[in-house]
């Protein structure tokens, strides 16, 4: 299986398809299954590139508490082992802040598409409640199924209790344990955007669910109003996990934002 070394710790990753680089990066927790809903859309037209955050998946799971610029490290070596030069970066909460790090940091990002995410800092509406309330453990089927509440909204669980059992079985083989979890959270309630964001200029997406309780819409709007070249999109009665909820038309308009910012012809 692909792993790539960093300072001892293995770092599990995948890549698929041909052309410019789109590389996801996964929310507080959960396994490489969060991007099941994205990543056939662009395996073909793009290099698709999905790692294991540290710890979660086939990734170690190293003591903690982990830092946001720390994974953005591990990122970074996962793109040098794959010869990626330039990069459309897209990661959804946890993943977002990696991202916006990773593109701060070092130069290969092109574009930055944003779901759920925040810049951070001690003026950002993170509440830790529903954070804590989406762990679950994943050998406790149940728990993994009902933790799903903070991060999908009441109409879609509702909807589609078919896709909670879907989600439930893959997030037993690929989600955090605690321990890792608590490090990786640490990561996500630490994190603070240094820079001012008006000096990160590239095209960047921020998809947000109106009803997303772990990342409230205001840290979506912050984003938008901060970031020079960004767009919003919100879907308003979508939770947490807006790229499961509205994967189709997420998928229509990161594939449209990538054809007008990428050298691709869809």
């Amino acid at each position: 299986m692909p792993t790539i070394e960093r300072e001892g710790v293995s770092l599990y990753y995948e890549s698929d398809g041909d052309g410019e680089t789109v590389a996801f990066v996964e929310d507080l927790g959960y396994g490489a299954w969060l991007w099941g809903w994205q990543y056939d859309a662009l395996a073909g037209p793009f290099e698709t590139v999905v790692s294991d955050l540290r710890g979660t998946g086939r990734s170690d799971a190293t003591a903690g508490p982990y830092t946001v610029p720390q994974l953005a490290a591990d990122l970074e070596a996962v793109l040098s082992e794959c010869d990626v030069r330039t990069v459309h970066l897209v990661g959804a909460g946890l993943g977002g802040m990696v991202a916006l790090e990773h593109a701060r940091r070092y130069g290969r990002a092109k574009t930055l598409t944003l779901l759920g995410a925040s810049a951070g800092g001690p003026d950002a509406d993170l509440p830790a409640d529903p954070r804590e309330a989406m762990f679950a453990p994943p050998d406790d089927e149940a728990a993994l199924r009902s933790s799903l509440e903070p991060a999908l909204s009441a109409d879609f669980r509702d909807a589609h209790p078919e896709a909670l059992d879907r989600i439930a079985a893959w997030r037993a083989e690929d989600d955090a344990e605690r321990e890792a979890w608590e490090a990786q959270e640490e990561a996500f309630a630490s994190y603070e955007f240094e820079a001012p964001l008006y000096e990160l200029t590239l095209p960047t997406l921020v998809l947000h669910g109106g009803e997303d309780r772990v990342v409230p819409p205001s840290n979506a709007e912050t984003l938008a109003e901060g970031l020079p070249n960004a767009e919003l999109e919100m879907a308003p009665d979508a939770g947490h996990l807006v790229g499961i909820e509205y994967s189709a038309a997420v998928n229509d308009r990161l594939l449209g934002f990538l054809e007008e910012h990428g050298d691709v012809d869809l």
